[in-house]
């Protein structure tokens, strides 16, 4: 498998408090098996799902107190230069450019608007194994109340065209490398607690909606948001029992009617 192309989701990964607890819980969602923990990466643990990589777990780096959550990465050619983008567009960088063994190189950042997310300039791993299909890495949004400054923020550092939903009812964008969207950005509303912070939101796939739902409450996930079917599947977002924020979808059941998108780029 070939590296992706720059700004492409490559990767996901979990940070928990309770790695076994987190272990359990989504192994029993979405039927997940784990190599060993890595010791010398701070007890990395690579998910699977029939004997492909799609995401990993950790508990958090020695004398990090953040609360447990989800964390996307984004392809690079060359980490270091896109480390200085972030900062070049008003982006923080969080965690200089660290290389994992022969692994590859990451980075941790935060875009204007404080929506943290990774940076992988891939060696051995390339990252996904497997994409859009149950139980497995299916789409991603930044959940912002700074939308202007994301779009421009996102189409500078990685080159994404911009379109916009032409819809009242929501503040949406799309982020594409050229052809189909490969990243979403959703305007935090007042419906939103202040105490909920600019996040990325880890949409993983599942053949049933509600029934993972179920599901994912009966394993002590709190449920957020839906379920709800609009054109690109039925979905619904969850806190994991740690609190960790994500969604589940099921892309073949749809209904309504696509909006229109405006090219803002």
């Amino acid at each position: 498998m070939a590296a992706e192309s720059e700004g492409t989701p490559c990767w996901a990964d979990g940070t928990f408090g309770d790695l076994e607890g987190a272990k359990r819980f989504y192994g029993e969602l979405l039927g997940w098996t784990y190599g060993d923990s890595m010791p010398e990466y701070g007890d990395y643990t690579q998910a699977h799902l029939d004997g492909k990589a799609v995401a990993a777990l950790s508990p958090p780096m020695p004398g990090q107190e953040t609360p447990p959550a989800w964390c996307l990465y984004l392809a690079s050619p060359d980490a270091t230069a896109t480390a200085a983008k972030i900062r070049e567009h008003g982006g923080e960088v969080l965690v200089e450019p660290m290389r994992v063994g022969d692994f590859g190189t990451m980075v941790l950042a935060a875009d204007p608007g404080g929506t943290p997310f990774g940076v992988w300039q891939a060696g051995s791993h390339e990252g996904f194994q497997a994409q859009r299909a149950p139980g497995a890495y299916s789409w991603a949004e930044v959940y912002t109340r700074d939308p202007a400054k994301a779009d421009s923020f996102f189409a500078a550092v990685f080159g994404y065209g911009v379109k916009h939903l032409d819809d009242d009812a929501v503040d949406f964008s799309l982020y594409d490398l050229g052809a189909d969207p490969v990243l979403g950005r959703m305007k935090m509303g007042d419906d939103f607690p202040s105490v909920v912070p600019a996040h990325m939101n880890v949409y993983f796939g599942v053949t049933d909606c509600d029934a993972a739902v179920e599901k994912a409450k009966a394993l002590g996930a709190e449920l957020r948001f839906g379920p709800m079917t609009i054109p690109y599947g039925r979905f619904a977002t969850l806190a994991d029992p740690q609190g960790a924020v994500f969604s589940l979808i099921d892309p073949t059941t749809t209904g309504g009617e696509v909006p229109e998108v405006t090219d803002a780029s």
